[in-house]
């Protein structure tokens, strides 16, 4: 599996994931993931586009993705809370997929970089 594929899978994933779980909420905050998921995915559409700027764009895609992970940690705020980890359940999901989805996905650009660098 390509970086490319990754990147605009995971970005999909985000941007469906966003919507589906803002089916019912008022609340801004459930878009978050969309929000997230729409620049990677552009990013990924990129690198399909302008092949040349690769580098750049997957770059630009792995700040989004870390950016994912950090606001995953907001999962663990519920622990300070009267109400638990899964106070607002909807919420504590979509943090905690941000969290694990946002470190595997930037993990892989990591190594994706670190292979790169080593082949040139």
């Amino acid at each position: 599996m390509g970086m490319t594929f990754l990147t605009l899978s995971y970005g999909l994933l985000l941007i469906i994931w966003g919507a589906v779980s803002s089916i019912g909420s008022e609340s801004m905050t459930s878009w978050i993931p969309a929000f997230i998921g729409a620049p990677i995915f552009i990013a990924g559409c990129c690198c399909l586009k302008f092949p040349a700027a690769k580098k750049i764009w997957m770059h630009v895609a792995v700040v989004f993705g870390v950016l994912a992970f950090l606001g995953g940690f907001r999962f663990f705020a519920g622990l300070s809370s009267e109400e638990g980890l899964f106070g607002n359940p909807t919420a504590a999901i979509s943090q905690l997929m941000l969290l694990i989805t946002g470190g595997f996905y930037s993990f892989k650009c990591i190594c994706s970089f670190r292979a790169a660098r080593k082949e040139s």
